[in-house]
């Protein structure tokens, strides 16, 4: 007996419109790696802890593998992949993280580059100490944190128009 359950749902990810029919039970990270082929969406803890699989829904960063796919229903997603310049060239805050060294195996990279999009999106300046609590919810098993500190900071702070 076949007890799976699928819904029609109808989003934007990465500025495209999408629909899919989707297992009411599978996460957004399945939906847009399995679906969508969006790799960048990390399967890391899969119980919300890592912050691996971070996407923008409607510019807030969500944990993907705790947000189930039928949520997305009219919501904009945006995962690493859409931040890039309409040439195709880095954003301003993924070149950061390229020039300070914030990258080494690159598995938190995406999840940690849509939060610190998010800052930039709200405007505000931030401490280092508030910039470190927002950044808290990253596991990084490489870099030490350092360098994607420096990288998130710098990138804010040319958002903010503050040289560096």
């Amino acid at each position: 007996m076949n007890d799976r359950q699928f819904k029609h749902i109808r989003c934007t990810i990465n500025s495209r419109a999408v629909d899919a029919m989707v297992d009411v039970r599978a996460s957004l990270t399945e939906l847009l790696r399995g679906e969508f082929a969006l790799t960048s969406v990390k399967h890391g803890c899969d119980v919300g802890e890592c912050g691996a699989c971070t996407v923008l829904i409607d510019g807030e960063p969500f944990n993907s593998c705790i947000y189930l796919a039928v949520w997305a229903d009219g919501k904009d997603i945006t995962t690493v992949d859409g931040l890039a310049e309409p040439d195709g060239s880095l954003s301003p805050l993924q070149q950061a993280f390229v020039d300070e060294g914030a990258i080494q195996c690159g598995f938190c990279t995406p999840g940690l580059i849509l939060t610190a999009q998010s800052l930039i999106n709200r405007g505000e300046p931030l401490s280092d100490e508030e910039l470190r609590r927002e950044l808290a919810g990253h596991l990084c098993r490489c870099t030490g944190y350092e360098n994607i500190f420096k990288a998130v900071r710098r990138a804010l702070d040319e958002s903010l128009g503050k040289k560096g």
